[in-house]
């Protein structure tokens, strides 16, 4: 908005002083520094050389240039190479009237055009979801709502890798050392329950080969000769020629999982419009893979396994087929691919999957283009880091994870204590504080969740994420909650007709939280190129900052120029509505008391 009005009339400005026609990327603009007068600061730096005159010069003229021109453009200063320039009251205050009142400020309307199709989750169902697959889930469905808000046509879709030799160890276990149990009968909610499994037969493959092994085998023989180890491979034999009592066992275990995945999903506020089952996609992929063989892009081994040679790509050899016929994981991956894009044929394939698969997707791309598949230039891979806890990462065989459901018990429990000795829920019923503190607890986990930027590791640490002063969920939703309380106030003081606003005098604190509402749109822009949740949470924390700075510094309720009052009221409710969409874009709800 304002930046583009800056950029357009500066083009026109060199061209009109010095002949030069030059490019937008030529322009730098900086918010001007607090101690000096100015809304906006341009760089002229770079034209000196079509000037040919000097820093100061050269801003003077630019200067003058555009406050003769533009209107908007009150008046400006020049220090050294920098073009101070400070914009009219009467602007900010056309922007404020024409959006305050706009509930879906910020957002762009959706396009009819080709659809970007995002997955995220992909949990195995050998396990419950961890606190991994939790910044998965969070990045997922934060970065589908952010290209939403810019306008983009979003599907967001789930592949469940319900196959393959870990799906069969837990099964293994559990009619080895399950006798019969349930979840029902354990009281143990599904996933966890299968999960528990997949540990146990971790634990007896150890022992069984720390037996070999002492027997006078080496490790690495005794890892692929295992009893346990054999078992479950012929038991991945028999599931992919549908032997009945295998396919059986996998339903129902399966049954089981995906029960305690949607309680997990439900509460984590987490959806999706299509789920995939690896069980279903990875036939298609072994359909390509047959086809590739046949037309001389791929290469069979002697014992029979199919590989794509990538060596010209300065990579080495992808294996597609193991030599008994079953299939990897990229296998299911090129034959989801292609059926993603038949059905929608999307502007993009985009999958959330963490930086330890970055040499997966690369080769995904590869071997799809030597398919002669020209969508394979549409897969992007959204690469984020891991997450830690202080005693280090986890392991999901050895049972070290950090169980989602229990993550979210543990912040809530934390977010009542602490909003307790706050003396936050005075007055709120319950129901109303329970609610208050699974807003603020879920708030918390989002926010230290995705205010990262995705491509770093991230130290998870819940009690730093559940506090009210800081760039925390808690602190911005303390902030939404004031500004609503000062809004139900401004009934009692005759204030609450704030929809009609009248010319008054802008403090600077004012036209600065002004400017910070004036750029939520092109924030969500930014946030939805770059794939970064992070530039939404640091946008709001910014903002909330201003709020707080300008409520600091000025009166609202007990404001004597009522003009000024009503505009003061009407602007924190604007300001109030930025965070709450703001905050929506990382499924993150604001509470009105607290």
């Amino acid at each position: 908005m304002l930046e583009q009005l800056i950029t357009s009339n500066t083009i026109k400005a060199i061209q009109k002083l010095y002949g030069v026609e030059i490019k937008e990327n030529l322009i730098s603009l900086q918010n001007t520094r607090p101690d000096i007068e100015g809304d906006i600061t341009l760089v002229v730096f770079p034209f000196l050389r079509m000037s040919k005159k000097g820093p100061e010069q050269t801003a003077e003229e630019i200067g003058s240039f555009l406050s003769e021109n533009v209107e908007e453009i009150e008046s400006y200063s020049v220090i050294k190479g920098f073009l101070n320039l400070v914009v009219s009251n009467n602007y900010w205050l056309n922007f404020f009237n024409e959006n305050a009142v706009i509930p879906t400020y910020g957002y762009r309307e959706t396009k009819d055009e080709d659809p970007f199709v995002i997955e995220y989750s992909s949990p195995n169902t050998n396990k419950p979801l961890h606190l991994g697959h939790i910044r998965n889930n969070l990045l997922g469905w934060s970065i589908a709502q952010i290209l939403k808000a810019n306008g983009r046509n979003v599907k967001k879709v789930n592949l469940v890798n319900d196959r393959g030799i870990h799906i069969c160890k837990s099964m293994l276990a559990w009619l080895k050392y399950g006798n019969g149990a349930t979840p029902e009968s354990t009281g143990i909610k599904g996933d966890k329950f299968v999960g528990d499994y997949y540990v146990r037969f971790d634990q007896e493959y150890k022992k069984e080969i720390a037996t070999l092994v002492e027997g006078g085998m080496e490790k690495e023989d005794a890892e692929k000769n295992a009893p346990l180890i054999k078992e479950a491979r012929e038991m991945l034999k028999k599931w992919e020629i549908n032997d009945p009592e295998v396919r059986s066992l996998w339903e129902k275990m399966n049954a089981w999982v995906y029960e305690g995945f949607d309680v997990t999903y439900n509460r984590m506020g987490i959806d999706f419009d299509k789920i995939y089952y690896e069980s279903d996609t990875y036939l298609l992929g072994k359909a390509l893979v047959e086809d590739g063989l046949k037309n001389g892009v791929l290469f069979k081994k002697d014992d029979n396994s199919i590989w794509c040679d990538l060596e010209d790509r300065n990579l080495d050899q992808k294996l597609l087929l193991r030599g008994d016929g079953t299939s990897v994981y990229m296998t299911q991956d090129l034959g989801t691919a292609e059926q993603r894009y038949d059905e929608f044929h999307p502007q993009k394939l985009m999958y959330v999957v963490g930086n330890e698969q970055n040499y997966h997707f690369d080769v995904l791309k590869i071997i799809l283009d030597k398919l002669g598949k020209d969508w394979a230039e549409k897969i992007h891979h959204i690469s984020y880091g891991m997450v830690e806890l202080p005693h280090g990462k986890m392991k999901s065989r050895e049972g070290t994870v950090v169980d989602a459901d229990d993550l979210m018990s543990e912040m809530f429990n934390t977010a009542k204590t602490t909003t307790e000795e706050l003396g936050k829920i005075d007055g709120l019923s319950e129901d109303e504080a329970n609610g208050l503190f699974r807003k603020i607890s879920l708030g918390a986990l989002k926010y230290f969740m995705l205010k990262v930027d995705p491509k770093k590791t991230m130290l998870f640490n819940p009690a730093e994420s559940i506090d009210f002063n800081g760039n925390t969920g808690p602190f911005v939703q303390y902030t939404y909650a004031r500004i609503q309380s000062i809004i139900r106030k401004s009934a009692d003081v005759g204030l609450n007709n704030y929809s009609i606003q009248h010319n008054v005098p802008l403090e600077r604190k004012e036209k600065e939280l002004l400017k910070t509402l004036s750029q939520f749109s092109e924030v969500i822009n930014q946030a939805a190129t770059t794939f970064s949740p992070a530039v939404i949470a640091n946008y709001i924390y910014s903002l909330v900052k201003e709020y707080n700075s300008f409520y600091h510094d000025f009166s609202v309720l007990k404001e004597e120029n009522k003009d000024k009052a009503l505009f003061r009221v009407a602007l924190s409710a604007f300001t109030s509505l930025v965070i709450k969409n703001g905050m929506a874009l990382l499924g993150i709800e604001v509470p009105n008391k607290m």
